[in-house]
Protein backbone atom coordinates (compact mmCIF):
# COMPACT_ATOMS: atom_id res chain seq x y z
CA UNK A 1 0.00 0.00 0.00
CA UNK A 2 2.85 2.36 0.80
CA UNK A 3 4.42 1.53 -2.57
CA UNK A 4 1.14 2.39 -4.39
CA UNK A 5 0.98 5.71 -2.54
CA UNK A 6 4.60 6.47 -3.43
CA UNK A 7 3.98 5.77 -7.12
CA UNK A 8 0.93 8.07 -7.16
CA UNK A 9 2.83 10.83 -5.39
CA UNK A 10 5.66 10.49 -7.92
CA UNK A 11 3.29 10.98 -10.86
CA UNK A 12 1.79 14.08 -9.22
CA UNK A 13 5.27 15.54 -8.67
CA UNK A 14 6.21 14.92 -12.33
CA UNK A 15 2.98 16.57 -13.51
CA UNK A 16 3.55 19.57 -11.24
CA UNK A 17 7.09 20.01 -12.56
CA UNK A 18 5.84 19.91 -16.17
CA UNK A 19 3.24 22.58 -15.47
CA UNK A 20 5.77 24.85 -13.76
CA UNK A 21 8.53 24.47 -16.34
CA UNK A 22 6.49 24.66 -19.60
CA UNK A 23 6.09 28.28 -20.79
CA UNK A 24 2.65 29.70 -21.42
CA UNK A 25 2.08 30.13 -25.17
CA UNK A 26 -1.08 32.26 -25.10
CA UNK A 27 -0.49 35.86 -26.18
CA UNK A 28 -2.43 38.40 -24.16
CA UNK A 29 -2.72 42.06 -25.08
CA UNK A 30 -1.25 44.53 -22.58
CA UNK A 31 -3.71 45.90 -20.05
CA UNK A 32 -3.03 49.47 -21.21
CA UNK A 33 -3.77 48.57 -24.85
CA UNK A 34 -7.08 50.27 -25.67
CA UNK A 35 -6.96 49.99 -29.45
CA UNK A 36 -8.22 46.47 -30.05
CA UNK A 37 -10.17 44.70 -32.75
CA UNK A 38 -12.84 42.20 -31.78
CA UNK A 39 -14.88 39.49 -33.43
CA UNK A 40 -18.09 41.56 -33.36
CA UNK A 41 -18.45 41.96 -37.13
CA UNK A 42 -21.60 43.29 -38.76
CA UNK A 43 -23.16 43.41 -42.22
CA UNK A 44 -25.71 45.69 -43.84
CA UNK A 45 -29.09 43.99 -44.11
CA UNK A 46 -32.05 46.07 -45.36
CA UNK A 47 -30.13 49.28 -44.64
CA UNK A 48 -29.27 48.36 -41.04
CA UNK A 49 -26.15 46.93 -39.44
CA UNK A 50 -26.86 43.48 -38.03
CA UNK A 51 -24.49 41.01 -36.35
CA UNK A 52 -22.54 38.89 -38.81
CA UNK A 53 -23.32 35.17 -38.78
CA UNK A 54 -20.88 33.08 -40.81
CA UNK A 55 -23.38 30.43 -41.91
CA UNK A 56 -26.11 32.95 -42.70
CA UNK A 57 -24.27 35.87 -44.34
CA UNK A 58 -22.18 34.02 -46.91
CA UNK A 59 -22.81 36.27 -49.91
CA UNK A 60 -21.72 39.59 -48.40
CA UNK A 61 -18.56 41.19 -49.82
CA UNK A 62 -18.43 43.94 -47.16
CA UNK A 63 -18.12 43.36 -43.40
CA UNK A 64 -18.02 46.11 -40.77
CA UNK A 65 -17.00 46.66 -37.16
CA UNK A 66 -17.16 49.64 -34.80
CA UNK A 67 -13.76 50.31 -33.22
CA UNK A 68 -12.42 52.86 -30.75
CA UNK A 69 -9.10 54.44 -31.71
CA UNK A 70 -6.82 56.36 -29.35
CA UNK A 71 -4.63 58.44 -31.72
CA UNK A 72 -1.62 58.49 -29.37
CA UNK A 73 -1.53 54.70 -29.14
CA UNK A 74 -0.65 52.29 -31.99
CA UNK A 75 -3.48 50.19 -33.40
CA UNK A 76 -1.66 47.53 -35.39
CA UNK A 77 -3.71 44.71 -36.89
CA UNK A 78 -2.60 41.64 -38.83
CA UNK A 79 -4.65 40.00 -41.56
CA UNK A 80 -4.43 37.92 -44.70
CA UNK A 81 -5.91 39.59 -47.75
CA UNK A 82 -6.71 38.68 -51.31
CA UNK A 83 -5.68 41.03 -54.10
CA UNK A 84 -7.80 44.24 -54.29
CA UNK A 85 -9.09 43.87 -50.72
CA UNK A 86 -9.91 47.35 -49.38
CA UNK A 87 -10.14 48.75 -45.84
CA UNK A 88 -12.17 51.85 -45.01
CA UNK A 89 -12.54 54.05 -41.93
CA UNK A 90 -15.90 55.85 -41.98
CA UNK A 91 -16.11 55.19 -45.75
CA UNK A 92 -12.66 56.69 -46.41
CA UNK A 93 -10.18 54.39 -48.17
CA UNK A 94 -7.07 53.66 -46.07
CA UNK A 95 -5.67 50.44 -47.61
CA UNK A 96 -5.68 48.46 -50.87
CA UNK A 97 -4.01 45.04 -51.14
CA UNK A 98 -1.61 44.89 -54.08
CA UNK A 99 -1.47 41.09 -54.02
CA UNK A 100 -2.61 38.10 -52.01
CA UNK A 101 -0.43 38.20 -48.90
CA UNK A 102 -0.29 38.81 -45.15
CA UNK A 103 -0.35 42.47 -44.12
CA UNK A 104 0.15 44.61 -41.02
CA UNK A 105 -1.61 47.98 -40.76
CA UNK A 106 -1.66 50.67 -38.09
CA UNK A 107 -5.20 52.09 -38.01
CA UNK A 108 -4.19 54.89 -35.64
CA UNK A 109 -2.00 56.49 -38.34
CA UNK A 110 -4.90 56.59 -40.79
CA UNK A 111 -7.50 57.95 -38.35
CA UNK A 112 -6.00 61.46 -38.09
CA UNK A 113 -7.96 62.83 -41.06
CA UNK A 114 -11.17 60.92 -40.28
CA UNK A 115 -13.89 62.30 -37.99
CA UNK A 116 -15.27 59.78 -35.47
CA UNK A 117 -18.98 59.07 -35.09
CA UNK A 118 -19.97 59.21 -31.41
CA UNK A 119 -16.33 58.60 -30.53
CA UNK A 120 -15.98 55.50 -32.71
CA UNK A 121 -14.90 54.60 -36.23
CA UNK A 122 -16.58 52.20 -38.62
CA UNK A 123 -13.95 49.79 -39.95
CA UNK A 124 -15.14 48.30 -43.24
CA UNK A 125 -13.51 45.37 -45.03
CA UNK A 126 -14.58 45.03 -48.68
CA UNK A 127 -13.60 42.95 -51.68
CA UNK A 128 -15.09 43.54 -55.16
CA UNK A 129 -15.94 39.88 -55.82
CA UNK A 130 -15.41 37.67 -52.74
CA UNK A 131 -16.26 37.68 -49.07
CA UNK A 132 -13.30 38.88 -46.96
CA UNK A 133 -11.66 36.33 -44.70
CA UNK A 134 -12.31 38.22 -41.47
CA UNK A 135 -11.17 35.24 -39.42
CA UNK A 136 -7.58 36.31 -40.06
CA UNK A 137 -8.04 39.80 -38.61
CA UNK A 138 -6.41 40.14 -35.20
CA UNK A 139 -4.39 42.56 -33.12
CA UNK A 140 -0.64 42.45 -33.56
CA UNK A 141 0.80 41.71 -30.13
CA UNK A 142 4.02 43.64 -29.58
CA UNK A 143 6.83 42.03 -27.64
CA UNK A 144 8.58 43.87 -24.85
CA UNK A 145 11.64 44.51 -27.03
CA UNK A 146 9.51 45.96 -29.82
CA UNK A 147 7.72 48.28 -27.40
CA UNK A 148 10.99 49.52 -25.92
CA UNK A 149 12.44 50.05 -29.39
CA UNK A 150 9.35 52.02 -30.40
CA UNK A 151 9.66 54.23 -27.32
CA UNK A 152 13.38 54.84 -27.79
CA UNK A 153 13.35 54.90 -31.57
CA UNK A 154 13.18 57.99 -33.71
CA UNK A 155 11.38 58.75 -36.93
CA UNK A 156 14.13 57.02 -38.89
CA UNK A 157 13.19 53.59 -37.50
CA UNK A 158 9.68 53.91 -38.88
CA UNK A 159 11.07 55.00 -42.22
CA UNK A 160 13.33 51.98 -42.49
CA UNK A 161 10.34 49.75 -41.79
CA UNK A 162 8.23 51.03 -44.67
CA UNK A 163 10.30 52.83 -47.30
CA UNK A 164 11.76 50.54 -49.95
CA UNK A 165 14.89 52.47 -50.92
CA UNK A 166 15.98 49.71 -53.31
CA UNK A 167 13.36 50.93 -55.79
CA UNK A 168 14.79 54.47 -55.64
CA UNK A 169 18.33 53.17 -56.19
CA UNK A 170 17.33 51.05 -59.20
CA UNK A 171 15.53 53.97 -60.85
CA UNK A 172 18.51 56.23 -60.15
CA UNK A 173 20.71 53.78 -62.05
CA UNK A 174 18.17 53.78 -64.89
CA UNK A 175 18.32 57.59 -65.07
CA UNK A 176 22.11 57.43 -65.25
CA UNK A 177 21.91 54.91 -68.10
CA UNK A 178 19.48 57.13 -70.05
CA UNK A 179 21.65 60.23 -69.66
CA UNK A 180 24.77 58.21 -70.52
CA UNK A 181 23.21 56.83 -73.69
CA UNK A 182 22.04 60.32 -74.70
CA UNK A 183 25.52 61.77 -74.25
CA UNK A 184 27.07 58.92 -76.24
CA UNK A 185 24.58 58.67 -79.09
CA UNK A 186 23.40 62.31 -79.33
CA UNK A 187 26.37 64.47 -78.22
CA UNK A 188 25.21 67.60 -80.08
CA UNK A 189 21.70 67.42 -78.64
CA UNK A 190 23.12 66.74 -75.18
CA UNK A 191 25.36 69.81 -75.38
CA UNK A 192 22.53 72.00 -76.69
CA UNK A 193 20.35 71.05 -73.71
CA UNK A 194 22.86 70.87 -70.86
CA UNK A 195 25.54 73.31 -72.04
CA UNK A 196 25.80 76.32 -69.73
CA UNK A 197 26.51 78.72 -72.57
CA UNK A 198 23.56 77.52 -74.64
CA UNK A 199 21.36 77.76 -71.54
CA UNK A 200 22.20 81.45 -71.19
CA UNK A 201 21.69 82.35 -74.88
CA UNK A 202 18.25 82.94 -76.36
CA UNK A 203 19.55 82.22 -79.87
CA UNK A 204 20.23 78.61 -78.89
CA UNK A 205 16.48 78.00 -78.93
CA UNK A 206 16.71 78.04 -82.71
CA UNK A 207 19.39 75.31 -82.74
CA UNK A 208 19.32 71.54 -82.24
CA UNK A 209 16.31 69.76 -80.79
CA UNK A 210 14.99 72.94 -79.16
CA UNK A 211 14.13 74.41 -82.55
CA UNK A 212 11.72 71.50 -83.18
CA UNK A 213 10.73 70.03 -79.80
CA UNK A 214 9.12 66.58 -79.70
CA UNK A 215 10.17 65.84 -83.29
CA UNK A 216 13.11 63.54 -82.48
CA UNK A 217 13.64 60.42 -80.40
CA UNK A 218 16.36 62.17 -78.41
CA UNK A 219 13.92 64.84 -77.21
CA UNK A 220 11.51 62.10 -76.07
CA UNK A 221 14.33 60.42 -74.12
CA UNK A 222 15.32 63.75 -72.55
CA UNK A 223 11.74 64.30 -71.40
CA UNK A 224 11.52 60.70 -70.12
CA UNK A 225 14.71 61.12 -68.06
CA UNK A 226 13.40 64.36 -66.57
CA UNK A 227 9.99 62.82 -65.82
CA UNK A 228 11.61 59.90 -64.03
CA UNK A 229 13.90 62.22 -62.01
CA UNK A 230 11.00 64.41 -60.89
CA UNK A 231 8.82 61.36 -60.20
CA UNK A 232 11.46 59.91 -57.87
CA UNK A 233 11.61 63.13 -55.88
CA UNK A 234 7.83 63.48 -55.69
CA UNK A 235 7.47 59.86 -54.56
CA UNK A 236 10.14 60.46 -51.93
CA UNK A 237 8.36 63.58 -50.68
CA UNK A 238 4.98 61.88 -50.36
CA UNK A 239 6.15 58.53 -48.96
CA UNK A 240 5.36 58.27 -45.22
CA UNK A 241 5.26 62.07 -44.94
CA UNK A 242 2.25 63.18 -46.95
CA UNK A 243 -0.07 61.81 -49.63
CA UNK A 244 -1.56 63.28 -52.78
CA UNK A 245 -5.24 62.86 -51.92
CA UNK A 246 -6.41 63.52 -55.49
CA UNK A 247 -4.13 60.82 -56.94
CA UNK A 248 -5.02 58.29 -54.25
CA UNK A 249 -8.74 58.74 -54.87
CA UNK A 250 -8.38 58.30 -58.64
CA UNK A 251 -5.71 55.59 -58.52
CA UNK A 252 -5.52 53.95 -55.04
CA UNK A 253 -1.88 52.99 -54.41
CA UNK A 254 -0.73 51.30 -51.22
CA UNK A 255 2.00 52.92 -49.16
CA UNK A 256 4.32 49.94 -49.62
CA UNK A 257 4.22 49.86 -53.42
CA UNK A 258 6.84 52.53 -54.16
CA UNK A 259 7.53 51.21 -57.67
CA UNK A 260 3.91 51.69 -58.74
CA UNK A 261 3.93 55.26 -57.44
CA UNK A 262 7.15 56.11 -59.28
CA UNK A 263 5.90 54.68 -62.57
CA UNK A 264 2.55 56.43 -62.18
CA UNK A 265 4.17 59.81 -61.48
CA UNK A 266 6.63 59.32 -64.37
CA UNK A 267 3.88 58.68 -66.91
CA UNK A 268 1.80 61.52 -65.48
CA UNK A 269 4.65 64.06 -65.75
CA UNK A 270 5.62 62.78 -69.22
CA UNK A 271 2.10 63.20 -70.57
CA UNK A 272 1.67 66.61 -68.89
CA UNK A 273 4.72 67.88 -70.79
CA UNK A 274 3.36 66.48 -74.06
CA UNK A 275 -0.15 67.81 -73.41
CA UNK A 276 1.26 71.25 -72.62
CA UNK A 277 2.70 71.40 -76.13
CA UNK A 278 -0.80 70.93 -77.57
CA UNK A 279 -2.24 73.30 -74.97
CA UNK A 280 0.24 76.07 -75.85
CA UNK A 281 -0.46 75.63 -79.55
CA UNK A 282 -4.21 75.84 -78.94
CA UNK A 283 -3.96 78.89 -76.68
CA UNK A 284 -1.54 80.54 -79.13
CA UNK A 285 -4.08 80.07 -81.89
CA UNK A 286 -6.88 81.49 -79.72
CA UNK A 287 -4.84 84.53 -78.64
CA UNK A 288 -3.20 84.95 -82.06
CA UNK A 289 0.30 84.37 -80.63
CA UNK A 290 1.55 81.31 -82.53
CA UNK A 291 5.13 82.63 -82.83
CA UNK A 292 5.26 83.45 -79.12
CA UNK A 293 3.87 80.01 -78.31
CA UNK A 294 6.69 78.22 -80.15
CA UNK A 295 9.32 80.34 -78.39
CA UNK A 296 7.59 79.87 -75.06
CA UNK A 297 7.46 76.07 -75.25
CA UNK A 298 11.08 75.82 -76.42
CA UNK A 299 12.22 77.88 -73.43
CA UNK A 300 9.94 75.92 -71.11
CA UNK A 301 11.42 72.62 -72.31
CA UNK A 302 15.04 73.85 -72.22
CA UNK A 303 14.77 75.24 -68.66
CA UNK A 304 12.93 72.19 -67.41
CA UNK A 305 15.44 69.72 -68.83
CA UNK A 306 18.49 71.73 -67.72
CA UNK A 307 17.26 72.18 -64.14
CA UNK A 308 16.10 68.56 -64.03
CA UNK A 309 19.75 67.49 -64.29
CA UNK A 310 20.17 68.54 -60.62
CA UNK A 311 17.20 66.51 -59.34
CA UNK A 312 19.19 63.23 -59.06
CA UNK A 313 21.62 65.09 -56.79
CA UNK A 314 18.75 65.97 -54.45
CA UNK A 315 17.60 62.34 -54.65
CA UNK A 316 21.04 61.19 -53.51
CA UNK A 317 20.69 63.57 -50.56
CA UNK A 318 17.36 61.92 -49.74
CA UNK A 319 18.84 58.41 -49.83
CA UNK A 320 21.80 59.43 -47.65
CA UNK A 321 20.13 61.56 -44.97
CA UNK A 322 16.44 60.66 -44.87
CA UNK A 323 16.93 58.18 -42.01
CA UNK A 324 18.64 60.74 -39.78
CA UNK A 325 17.10 64.14 -40.63
CA UNK A 326 13.82 63.43 -42.48
CA UNK A 327 12.30 66.87 -41.88
CA UNK A 328 15.33 68.66 -43.34
CA UNK A 329 15.38 66.35 -46.36
CA UNK A 330 11.65 66.97 -46.88
CA UNK A 331 12.22 70.74 -46.84
CA UNK A 332 15.14 70.55 -49.27
CA UNK A 333 13.26 68.21 -51.63
CA UNK A 334 10.14 70.38 -51.65
CA UNK A 335 12.27 73.48 -52.19
CA UNK A 336 14.09 71.80 -55.10
CA UNK A 337 10.82 70.91 -56.86
CA UNK A 338 9.49 74.44 -56.27
CA UNK A 339 12.64 76.07 -57.65
CA UNK A 340 12.60 73.92 -60.80
CA UNK A 341 9.02 74.95 -61.56
CA UNK A 342 9.32 78.61 -60.53
CA UNK A 343 12.66 79.27 -62.28
CA UNK A 344 11.30 77.65 -65.44
CA UNK A 345 8.31 80.00 -65.48
CA UNK A 346 10.47 83.05 -64.76
CA UNK A 347 12.80 82.19 -67.65
CA UNK A 348 9.79 81.80 -69.94
CA UNK A 349 8.64 85.31 -68.98
CA UNK A 350 12.12 86.76 -69.53
CA UNK A 351 12.56 85.06 -72.91
CA UNK A 352 9.12 86.06 -74.16
CA UNK A 353 9.69 89.61 -72.92
CA UNK A 354 12.73 89.89 -75.25
CA UNK A 355 10.42 89.25 -78.21
CA UNK A 356 7.41 91.24 -77.00
CA UNK A 357 6.72 93.21 -73.82
CA UNK A 358 4.83 91.14 -71.25
CA UNK A 359 3.37 94.36 -69.86
CA UNK A 360 0.92 94.14 -72.73
CA UNK A 361 -2.35 93.00 -71.17
CA UNK A 362 -3.11 90.62 -74.02
CA UNK A 363 0.25 88.86 -73.77
CA UNK A 364 0.21 88.89 -69.97
CA UNK A 365 -3.23 87.23 -69.92
CA UNK A 366 -1.95 84.59 -72.34
CA UNK A 367 1.08 83.80 -70.14
CA UNK A 368 -1.08 83.63 -67.01
CA UNK A 369 -3.39 81.14 -68.71
CA UNK A 370 -0.57 78.94 -70.01
CA UNK A 371 2.10 79.29 -67.28
CA UNK A 372 1.02 80.88 -63.99
CA UNK A 373 -2.23 78.97 -63.40
CA UNK A 374 -0.72 75.51 -64.25
CA UNK A 375 2.24 76.39 -61.98
CA UNK A 376 -0.07 77.18 -59.04
CA UNK A 377 -1.96 73.92 -59.53
CA UNK A 378 1.24 71.83 -59.65
CA UNK A 379 2.71 73.50 -56.57
CA UNK A 380 -0.54 72.92 -54.70
CA UNK A 381 -0.72 69.17 -55.37
CA UNK A 382 2.99 68.37 -55.34
CA UNK A 383 4.60 70.58 -52.67
CA UNK A 384 1.96 72.26 -50.52
CA UNK A 385 -0.29 69.25 -49.97
CA UNK A 386 0.13 69.30 -46.17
Amino acid sequence: MFQRYSNGLGWWLVLLLLVLTCPARAQVLPLEQKNTISGDWQVYDDGNLVPYVSNLHTGYTAVHQWVSIAPKQPFQIEFTARKELCLFLNNQLVFVADSASAYTLDLAKHSSGVKPVNGKYLLSVWHPSQQPNIGTFKNRVQTVDAVEQEIKGSFSIRLREYVNQNAFIIFMLLIGLIYGSLKTNFPNDFHSVFGVQSFLRTRSLEEGILSKPLNTWSSILFILAFSLSLALLIAAIHTNVQHVRLFNRLFPVSEADITTKILFYTLLIFFIILIKYLFVKLMGYIFGLEQVGRLQYSEFLRSLLFLGLFLPVVMLLYLALNNTVPETVLTVSSLAVSLVLVITILRVFVTVNKKASVINLHLFSYLCATEVIPLAIMLKFIVFNF
